[in-house]
């Protein structure tokens, strides 16, 4: 029996992450599920987005799946993701993406990972005003958090099979910050000299990636840039709703779909499932259910293949709920 942390997370999020539940429990996978609230909900009933009992209810258990949270834009409180993986020093992001058939795309041929440092780096948000005219935000790398997250990106590829793996900075031009990180990942790769490696600047990456994703296995970066990479190879593979991903660090982790929580299509049973399912299979892979994570991902293929009952965003009228029921009769 897994003790695992369910956190719904508010807008399409309670949706997404109930449907992803009932496929994972329909496996057969012995799960006691502790349901928390954190997110908007929870920011007008405790007076914080994320309360002390969510974090001690991950602490316990080591393992979460977690729906969309809403971040607000400019104003309010701070992201509840970014918190969750400053508190529980979740410092490698997985942002796996990979193409299904019956997916419509530009391409046929990409299947790559995204690993994304999780803790420093400009997106760790310090900053502040300089008087009245002018903002600084401060970006930290350190030889510490480079070296752990491309150990952990060269040990994903031995583990998962991958055969390249590609560090990606601004060294040229950032050389005291991005070149560390490079420096580092150099000698890291040193020691895994079965992976190929190899390094390119990012702005290179983007038109790589559009141009030859094929030529590409497993990524590792910096914050800033995994974000906004990780979210270009989403839109090779067919958008947010297909891209699952997990932060992981030493003493646990937290699965959760890329995309966000979309409030507009809150309770509409509109919202494509498919990103949280395949986080709960990243999960289940992580809890050693590797025959389990592999029957979901095998039903969520046939299903979008078969392409009668997906949602709207993969062009079909299936709503969520029905979509899970879908997966869940191809187990």
């Amino acid at each position: 029996m897994h003790k695992v942390t369910l956190i719904p997370g508010d807008g399409i999020g309670p949706e997404v992450a109930y449907a992803a539940k009932k496929v994972i429990d329909a496996t057969g996978v012995k799960i006691d599920w502790d349901i928390v609230e954190a997110g908007e909900g929870a920011m007008k009933k405790y007076g914080t987005p994320l309360p002390q009992a969510v974090l001690d209810s991950i602490k316990k258990n080591k393992v979460a799946l977690k729906g969309p949270i809403t971040t607000p834009v400019g104003t309010g409180f701070r992201s509840v993701n970014v918190a969750l993986r400053k508190e529980l020093n979740l410092y490698a992001n997985l942002r796996p993406c990979k193409i299904y058939e019956g997916v419509k795309t530009r391409y046929d041929q990409v299947d790559l990972v995204v690993v994304r440092e999780n803790t420093e780096d400009l997106y760790a948000g310090i900053e502040h005003m300089v008087g009245e005219d002018a903002a600084e935000s401060i970006k930290i790398i350190t030889r510490k958090g480079s070296e752990r997250i491309v150990r952990f990106a060269f040990e994903y590829a031995i583990k998962e099979g991958r055969k390249k793996v590609t560090a990606v900075h601004k060294a040229n031009i950032m050389k005291c910050t991005d070149g560390l990180f490079l420096d580092t990942a150099r000698k890291v790769a040193a020691e895994y000299p079965q992976i190929e490696f190899e390094d390119m600047i990012v702005d290179a990456m983007c038109m790589k990636l559009v141009q030859t994703p094929e030529n590409y296995d497993v990524l590792v970066l910096p914050n800033l840039y995994g974000d906004i990479v990780s979210d270009l190879c989403a839109g090779l593979v067919g958008g947010l709703g297909l891209a699952p991903g997990a932060n992981i660090g030493e003493e646990g982790a937290v699965f959760e779909p890329i995309h966000g929580s979309a409030p507009r299509r809150a309770g509409q049973n509109l919202a494509n499932p498919t990103a949280t399912i395949l986080s709960g299979v990243l999960m289940l892979k992580y809890l050693g259910e590797q025959e389990a994570a592999e029957r979901i991902e095998r039903a969520v293929a046939k299903v979008i293949k078969e392409g009668k009952k997906v949602t709207y965003d993969l062009g079909g009228s299936t709503g969520t709920s029905e979509y899970a029921d879908a997966v869940i009769a191809e187990l």
